[in-house]
This record gives structure tokens, sequence and C-alpha cells, in this order.
């Protein structure tokens, strides 16, 4: 394939979030669309309320303009675009109740539940009846696959809802999520192009591009947020990037850094309730850190590396 695609695509879904960001963060401080910070979080964070929130919307528009333009039509891509914009809508109304309609909980999980099964059913099936994906699934290391029949609907609904949980449990800290969905984006445009999915590659070069594009306005300190309109979405494309590889286990590896934020939480809360005590001084994991002592950026730095790191590893075992 020709590469001239990639570059536009990047170039097209950067432009888009950094033209439209300086006009779109003053409106949202407008209207104060303003972030809530919990109580029980690390103090040093109160500072940072009423920092707008759901400019992932700047982050939406670059992907969707890129994949319009660049990806050809392609109905990969289309499956992908609707998976991150569908679940882009799903945490826009989650930030539009909690910021304007001052419900703290946003959407109830069951709503949020719901929309996600829809997606991992039309995922499924479109993917199977008209895009020829098949049911099986890919173990990495030992290069074999087996039919999971049906129990793949499952699988899809389960690599929906972790990674796109995961990543917005990873939105905690200012570039964290978008600095590390960034290198996980460039691992499956790696990805993508190993298999001959040109453009999918695209896809995910839009996404990594206008996640860095986005750091722009969102690395500490923060002038804008991603909110859950853009940390549900980023999961949704990376949750469909893999889906479409058929690479689903090898994101375990490539979104390493949000396997490790969720098991964070997962820990925690098992540990206090079965034993009272906590195993970290805060979750998610990140947050540990920052009690630990360690400065802000230098949490969001390291963990950007450690990401780097992680989905080299990813695209190293698909080489093997």
């Amino acid at each position: 394939m020709s590469y001239t695609f990639l570059l536009i695509a990047a170039v097209v879904a950067a432009a888009v979030v950094l033209l439209v960001g300086p006009f779109l963060i003053p409106e949202l401080h407008k209207l104060k669309f303003g972030q809530s910070i919990r109580e029980e979080g690390p103090k040093s964070h109160q500072i940072k309320s009423g920092t707008p929130t759901m400019g992932g919307l700047m982050i939406l528009g670059g992907i969707t303009l890129a994949s319009i333009i660049a990806c050809d039509n392609d109905p990969g891509v289309a499956l992908a675009l609707f998976v991150t914009l569908g679940h882009g809508v799903i945490g826009f109304i989650d930030d539009y109740i909690k910021v304007v309609k001052k419900r703290n909980l946003g959407l109830r999980p069951r709503q949020k539940l719901l929309g996600q099964i829809i997606m991992a059913v039309v995922v499924t099936f479109v993917g199977t009846q008209f895009l020829g994906m098949t049911t099986e699934l890919w173990i990495p290391f030992v290069d074999i696959s087996f039919d999971l029949s049906y129990l793949y609907y499952v699988l899809v609904f389960f690599v929906l809802v972790g990674t796109t949980n995961a990543v917005n449990l990873t939105d905690g800290l200012d570039g964290l999520a978008s600095g590390t969905v960034a290198v996980a984006a460039i691992a499956y445009t790696l990805v993508s192009l190993h298999f001959g999915m040109g453009a999918l590659a695209s896809f995910c070069v839009a996404v990594a591009a206008a996640s860095v594009a986005f750091l722009r306005f969102n690395h500490h300190p923060a002038k804008v947020f991603m909110g859950d309109t853009g940390s549900l979405a980023l999961g949704g494309a990376l949750a469909a990037a893999a889906i479409l590889t058929k690479t689903e286990l090898l994101l375990v590896i490539i979104g390493g850094v949000f396997v490790m934020e969720a098991l964070s939480v997962i820990i925690q809360v098992i540990s206090f309730q079965t034993t009272g005590k906590r195993v970290f001084l805060m979750s998610p994991i990140h947050h540990h850190f920052e009690l630990m002592g360690w400065k802000e950026t230098r949490v969001v730095h390291t963990f950007w590396a450690v990401g780097a790191v992680l989905a080299a590893i990813g695209v190293w075992i698909l080489e093997l």
C-alpha cells in the first residue's frame, strides 16, 4: 500500500484537534462544563476542579474526518468508527449528566452495559456475516487458533467493556490516557500493516495522531480533559483494532498499562472487602505513585515509557 494515506490520516486528525481546540475550550468554559474532582482523590487534584471536560469531542472530530478522507470507504474502518463513535456517544451522555445535570455518577452501569452489549452484537454480526471475520481466537507465542463459535460474541463483549473501562480508569492524570493510547494506537498501526490492512492502519494512525495533538491542551497543567467522551471512545477504537486484526489477546500486552490500571482497582476492592485492608495507597495505581511522593508528570512519563515497552513487545511477538 502507499504510505501516503497514513500521512494524510495523521495530518488531518492532528490538524482538526489543534485547530478546533482553541475554539472549543473557551466554549466549554462559557457553558461551565467543568470537571468535578472527587473528594477522596489526592488533595493536590482539587486545584483542577472546574477545568473543562468533554474535550474528547475534538479527538472524535479528528478521527472521524481522517477516516472519511484517508480510509477509502473501507467497511472494516466503518465498523471501527461505529464502535469509536458509539462509545463516544455513551461517554458524552455520561459527561453531560455529570456536568450539566449535576449527577455525579452519570449513566447507571446497566445503561452503559446495554449500549456496549448492542455494539458487541453489531460488531460480531457485521464482522462475521459481511467482513469475513472468523470466530477463531488466536493464541500468541504458540501461534495457534481455535474456533469459539458463539462464545466469540462473549469474547467481543468482554474486549469492548474491558478496554473502554480500563482506558477510562487510566484517564486520571494530565496526559496519561492520551499519551498511553497514542503509543498503543501506533502499535496497532504496525499490527494492521502486518496483516496488510492498510485502511485500518490509517484509522489507527489517526487515533494516535489525534491523541498526540490533544496533549497540546491536556498535558500538565491541563487546559481541558477528554472526559468519558474521549476515554470510552479511544478504548473502543483500540478494542475495534484488536477485534478486526484478530489479536484480541495481544491487546492485553500492547495495552498492558490499561490492564495494570484496571487490575489495581479490582485488587483494591477485593482486598478491602475481604480483609478490610488496602493493597495500594489509592487506586487506580497511578494515584498510588502520586501518594508515594512522585510528581504527576513523573508518573505520566513513566507510564508512557512502560506503555511503549509493552507495545514494542506486543509487535515483536506478532513477528515471531
